[in-house]
């Protein structure tokens, strides 16, 4: 029995491959599909099918994505998800999912960041929700057939150990109270931790984190927990961030800034190759100054053509009118960075194996393809092959002929309960202070001696406060700037710290080191990384 923590991308993916090959499995989330972070995605998937005629290839792909998370990422894995990357799409293509389409019928392809090449196929502006309503219904007939079992409204309350290996998953039923022991492998695909930073990220906070951080504290690795990514273009509603895809500024959409009536679009002016298109670590950075100049910062798609936002960015259109009444088609929109996807998260292998056997881990809550920075398209790709490889990885030693191995477990669990919003408020503070889009060591320093003086009420927010330390010390480590984290007291980006930092729980102590990746083959000349360049500005 193989059991999967989480119902979205990554999550579906796993489920179908399993049972593709007869794998029975248990689906367990929080929430139905439906309401999966997975949904909110809007911009595309990234595969090199060069169907515009711009001579793309897979190794241009892999190049691209080294090249955004600054040589950070392990390249094997890179490798593999650029190279399988059209045969993912071509299968979501099989199972439905209406990409927009070239006259020719082949897959249309739009610009994102930090790519030469058109290389990002979409579904309007609601790719996300596309790709999901079409694994949601082929996971359906599995169902139908007896090999997947759901669990939703379960929440995750502890692996399941033994000599230190995992043997499977604690989860209590959110309607009842009761908890159930699921025993065999367990893949966890359960999103990144938008909960250590509500009302300032564009994920769902439904997304606690409290799985990473459960799962920390019982001694599974988490990696490059500095690496937090800024979204440019958000827009404040309640609760959170809105996110304003970067497929606007693939569709011609411009920033700019202004003060006094004096407006520069200046993205355009300081990266004449890319420009607005510059990967989101660059451009975050760069409204930054912006802002703490004084300046308003601003996205122009008044030049976009009225058949782009009818076949191509319908549902962005809307939704700005929805929560802003202004109309994107017609008024420059007020924009500011906002927190928006993790880099970093539980430390795999190529294979999505984690640190402790029998447990294996994909999607936004694994870290493995992104290195120091996320290319716009390459999240929903490494979610749907992330879920593939770890199936196929967790498969190896699976009984296909088991059936669930479920019992109620009838004592108390120190997990089960949860941390309280004054907590998950405080602790937000704290890290916002210490982890903003430019950082020193006092900020960080500052930050790390108020959440270690910070009082936890249960054994849930022990664990959050783990993590919370464990993304300052390895920021305070990590003493170079080097994709979506940048040091102002250090500002070049060092060849020596071309290195993973790996955090661990031990005793009740956080240990941070640093570990080396796998050496590549490439040309230097080509890295945002030698000793004597600083990163873009």
């Amino acid at each position: 029995m193989i059991n999967i923590i989480g119902a979205g991308l990554a999550g579906l993916s796993a489920t179908m491959t399993l049972a593709e090959r007869g794998i029975k499995c248990a689906l367990i989330s929080a929430q139905n599909s439906e309401r999966a972070q997975s949904v909110l995605a809007e911009g595309g998937i990234n595969a090199a099918l060069d169907t515009m005629g711009e001579g793309d290839t897979t190794e241009l792909h892999f190049e691209e994505t080294m090249r955004g998370g600054v040589q950070l990422a392990d390249p094997t894995a890179v490798r593999a998800l650029t190279e399988n990357a059209p045969e993912v799409v071509r299968r979501l293509a099989s199972l439905g999912v209406p990409f927009n389409r070239n006259p020719d019928g082949s897959i249309m392809l739009r610009s994102f960041g930090g790519q030469k090449k058109k290389r990002t196929a979409f579904a309007q502006s609601s790719t996300g929700k596309m790709i999901m309503t079409s694994l949601i219904d082929e996971v359906r007939k599995y169902e139908a057939r007896g090999l997947v079992t759901r669990y939703p409204h379960h929440t995750f309350v502890r692996l399941l150990t033994e000599n230190g290996e995992c043997t499977g998953v604690r989860v209590s039923d959110n309607y009842t109270g009761k908890m159930y022991d699921l025993h065999g492998t367990v893949i966890t695909a359960g999103g990144g931790l938008n909960g250590f930073f509500p009302g300032i990220t564009t994920g769902t906070v439904t997304n606690t984190g409290n799985i990473t951080a459960v799962m920390f504290a019982q001694g599974v690795k988490l990696a490059n927990l500095e690496m937090i990514q800024y979204h440019p273009t958000t827009i404040g509603i309640p609760g959170k961030r809105c996110l304003i895809s970067e497929a606007a500024r693939g569709e011609g959409g411009r920033l700019f800034s202004e003060k006094k009536g004096d407006e520069l679009y200046f993205m355009e002016e300081r990266y004449p190759e890319l420009g607005n298109l510059m990967p989101r670590d660059v451009v975050s950075r760069e409204m930054f100054f912006e802002l703490r100049d004084g300046r308003d910062t601003f996205l122009d798609m008044t030049g976009i053509p009225a058949d782009t936002w009818q076949n191509k960015l319908s549902d962005l259109r809307k939704e700005v009118m929805d929560y802003m009444i202004l109309d994107p088609a017609e008024d420059p929109i007020p924009v500011e960075p906002g927190i928006h996807y993790f880099m970093g998260g539980i430390y795999t292998d190529p294979s999505h194996r984690t640190s402790m056997p029998g447990l294996f881990a994909a999607g936004e809550c694994a870290c493995i393809y992104h290195g120091a920075n996320r290319l716009g398209g390459n999240s929903m790709l490494g979610a749907v092959f992330g879920g593939m490889t770890a199936a196929k990885s967790a498969a190896q030693n699976a009984d296909k002929s088991a059936g669930a191995d479920c019992s109620e477990f009838t004592g108390k669990d120190a997990f089960a309960v949860t941390h309280s919003a004054a907590f998950a408020s405080e602790t937000c503070r704290i890290l916002s202070s210490g982890l903003g889009i430019v950082r020193n060591e006092s900020g960080i320093k500052k930050a790390l001696a108020e959440i270690n003086a910070l009082p936890c009420a249960n054994d849930t927010e022990t664990a959050r406060k783990a993590v919370a330390q464990a993304m300052l010390y390895s920021a305070l480590g990590r003493t170079e700037s080097r994709g979506a984290h940048f040091r102002e007291d250090f500002p070049e980006t060092l060849v020596n710290f071309r290195q993973t930092t790996v955090s661990e729980y031990n005793g009740g102590t956080v240990c941070v080191t640093f570990n080396d990746i796998p050496e590549r083959k490439t040309d230097d000349s080509n890295d945002r990384d030698t000793a004597a360049e600083k990163p873009y500005r």
